[in-house]
């Protein structure tokens, strides 16, 4: 078999050069991937590693381009993370390529071609290699648990054992969607409470840090006669003017221990303990926990993931310390060989329609159905509960706001009218 000469890129991004026995371009360039980076060019020949396209070797044949600009991809990448959105969209058109029986080197290619997305493509192309030297995809996936977490490699494993890929791509899009269209929700639902917060202080603000201050003068001429809400007005606007600094070195100092003491785990616990039990917005966060709880467990399980093993996964994807400890204790349970539902029971820490939902699944041998259904009824009702209770912030905030500005009103008018009746 012929030498072959290759271009190459490491993991960095960095340039190697080499040269490898194989059969044919595409050999090599296979067998070079299984050495854990990504061919740029093949040639049977030398050729200068400056150069950027294919030039003839000395033997009169050319080097071959191995995938679309991956060096250029790559540097452009910058070493970004590939958002969510994007992760998405590939998903389902990876779902839809595989639908139409294309070779999964092909419904690469394809994608690799129709993105421009910088960080997706450098990504794409590598993973590409990756299937092209022989690995699996799910195993391929595990190189990025950032863009695609455990409950995402896990899925897409049982997908090749099953023979089912294509089906379970489409059903991870359709979670994936579920749980994109759950996030723009809870975002546009508090956008408004958010925008009037912050006027409202911008608003006191400046009323007590540039108002205020330019009447002080005329007031504490009046001395002692001041009313009482007058000399506590002057009193924190002087505050906020003389010792602005002070205030935004403690809210900063605040803000950090704050993040420190949420990473340890008894904040954590503390934290999300507190998110489930605090009053009004405690129901809500249940019910958002567990919809997201059954909802990945209904989809591990409907793509052929083994029980325990989708236990588990859920538990590090629900987003809450309490809960997931309380998964994890289902799990157990499941291990022992109770059913779903009674190691769910045992716990004491699911809603009732989870547990009798997850009964019904087990019964009729529809689990994992039932649990996307759950998930479904829980974020309908998380939807209303949202609406519900920004309709109650809107008019609180505008209150809040029209008190405090009258009171601030009131305070400089008082004495003024106190004033003209002394005079008269």
């Amino acid at each position: 078999m012929p030498d072959f000469t290759y271009q190459a890129l490491d993991r960095s991004g960095n340039t190697m050069e080499g040269t490898i026995v194989a059969r044919d371009d595409m050999d090599a360039a296979i067998k070079v991937r299984a050495l854990g980076v990504y061919p740029t060019r093949i040639g049977s020949g030398g050729f200068s590693s400056s150069a950027q396209t294919a030039k003839p070797s000395k033997n009169g044949k050319h080097a071959a381009k191995i995938g679309k600009s991956p060096e250029t991809a790559i540097s452009n990448a910058g070493g970004k993370k590939v958002s969510r959105l994007h992760i998405l969209m590939f998903t389902r058109e990876m779902a839809d390529l595989l639908d139409a029986g294309l070779p999964m080197d092909r419904c690469f290619s394809v994608l690799i071609d129709q993105t421009d997305v910088p960080q997706l493509q450098a990504m794409l192309i590598i993973l590409q290699g990756d299937i092209r030297a022989g690995e699996p995809l799910s195993e391929a996936l595990k190189r990025y648990p950032k863009e695609f977490p455990m409950l995402y490699a896990n899925m897409v494993h049982a997908g090749e054992v099953s023979g089912q890929l294509a089906a379970v791509m489409l059903r991870l899009a359709e979670f994936m969607e579920k749980e994109q269209v759950r996030r723009s929700q809870v975002i546009a639902a508090l956008t408004y409470p958010m925008v009037l917060v912050s006027v409202a202080i911008l608003a006191i603000g400046f009323l007590l840090t540039f108002v205020i201050p330019k009447l002080s003068g005329v007031f504490k001429e009046m001395g002692s006669a001041l009313p009482l809400q007058t000399r506590l007005l002057l009193a924190t606007s002087g505050f906020l003017v003389g010792y602005w600094w002070a205030i935004i070195v403690t809210v900063a100092g605040l803000a950090y221990g704050y993040k420190l003491w949420s990473s340890t785990a008894h904040g954590r616990n503390t934290i999300d303990n507190f998110r489930l039990r605090a009053p009004m917005i405690g129901v809500l966060a249940n019910k958002i926990v567990s919809a997201r709880l059954v909802r990945t467990l209904g989809t591990l399980l409907g793509g052929g993931v083994p029980i325990l093993d989708a236990l588990e996964i859920s538990a590090t994807a629900v987003g809450n310390v309490v809960t997931s400890e309380a998964v994890l204790t289902a799990r157990s349970g499941v291990r022992q060989g109770e059913t779903l539902h009674e190691a769910m029971e045992n716990t004491g820490a699911f809603l009732p329609v989870v547990k009798h939902m997850t009964a019904v699944g087990e019964e009729t041998g529809r689990l994992p159905a039932m649990l996307i259904r759950t998930a479904d009824t829980l974020d309908f009702e998380v939807d209303n509960a949202m609406r519900r209770l920004t309709s109650l912030v809107e008019p609180l905030v505008v209150l809040l706001m029209g008190g405090f500005v009258g009171f601030i009103v009131l305070s400089i008018l008082q004495p003024i009218f106190e004033v003209n009746s002394m005079i008269k």
